[in-house]
């Protein structure tokens, strides 16, 4: 059995299709069940699951409006950090593995190479620093864990880089976006692919893997590829000019890393995965989004 937490998410909802598909029991919850506090997470574990049941906890919960947690970095460190000492505490009274996400927020983003698990972290936001906290105090308290790092995530259950790309370019005659920021874009259905792929092989190869699509490309290439390809579909009904800027064009309130490239070695070798790369994966977003219905 397994718990999802967070499961009304883009990511979540990947998954439950995937445990759904596979017939792998779940229960999940949301804002609900206050995973800040301990009563709270210990009840819920009390009344939805006996002790020898909760095999897996799924934690897709997480602050990650970057900006807005510069102001509110004690609602940023509850949730980020804080709340997996208790996820921890009832995963370890029940015997249960943790499969929890992170962010390449966790590095500098100074690298010219991808960045390997055992880089040394060196978050520059609030965020990063608070979901940092979170790996910290996983590794401190249950050693059967998989922390999944990812990057530029999207999917089809929220708002996200590419639908707000296919809203502005129906709405604008031209767009700047900036192309100093480098990296690969990660498909909510892969990742939640990779995810049943753990839970299928169930190695105990515990610790921290990198995950994202295959690829190298700024924001910039990532807008010119959603432009294209949307326009091909019929989902971008107008011309829009697509132009590059810089980061230092469109000041924000936390930094972002210029490089967040993540090596995926490890987590292909481990679970034998193959992942595909991040324009295939955009085809599939595309190919199942109607204009209505996303944006």
């Amino acid at each position: 059995m397994v718990w999802l937490i967070g499961s009304k998410g883009m990511l979540a909802s990947e998954i439950a299709a995937q445990l759904n598909q596979h017939n792998i029991q779940w229960i999940g919850s949301d804002r609900e069940v206050d995973i800040t506090d301990k009563v709270a997470v210990e009840a819920f574990v009390q009344q939805n699951f006996s002790s020898a049941s909760l095999q897996w906890i799924i934690n897709c919960a997480a602050y990650t409006a970057v900006d807005k947690a510069e102001d509110d970095h004690a609602v940023a460190q509850k949730l980020n950090a804080d709340a997996l000492i208790n996820i921890c505490t009832a995963a370890k009274k029940y015997g249960a593995r943790l499969i929890h996400f992170s962010t390449d927020y966790v590095f500098d983003g100074t690298s010219s190479v991808p960045y390997i698990e055992t880089d040394s972290a060196n978050p520059q936001s609030v965020y990063g620093c608070t979901k940092l906290q979170g790996e910290q105090n996983i590794v401190g308290l249950l050693p059967e864990h998989y922390i999944i790092r990812t990057a530029w995530l999207y999917g089809r259950n929220g708002a996200n880089f590419v639908s707000t790309m296919l809203r502005l370019m129906n709405e604008k005659d031209s767009l700047k976006v900036v192309n100093d920021q480098r990296g690969s874009p990660t498909y909510a259905v892969d990742l939640a692919k990779a995810v049943l792929r753990i839970i299928q092989f169930d190695n105990h190869r515990y610790g921290v893997y990198h995950y994202s699509n295959e690829g190298n490309i700024t924001w910039y290439d990532f807008a010119c590829e959603i432009y294209r390809q949307g326009k091909r579909m019929g989902l971008i009904k107008k011309d829009c000019s697509v132009e590059p800027c810089t980061s230092s064009e469109f000041p924000q309130k936390a930094h972002r890393p210029s490089f967040s490239l993540l090596n995926k070695q490890k987590i292909k070798e481990t679970f034998s995965l193959s992942i595909p790369q991040w324009n295939e994966s955009l085809s599939s977003y595309l190919k199942g989004v109607t204009l209505n219905a996303q944006f």
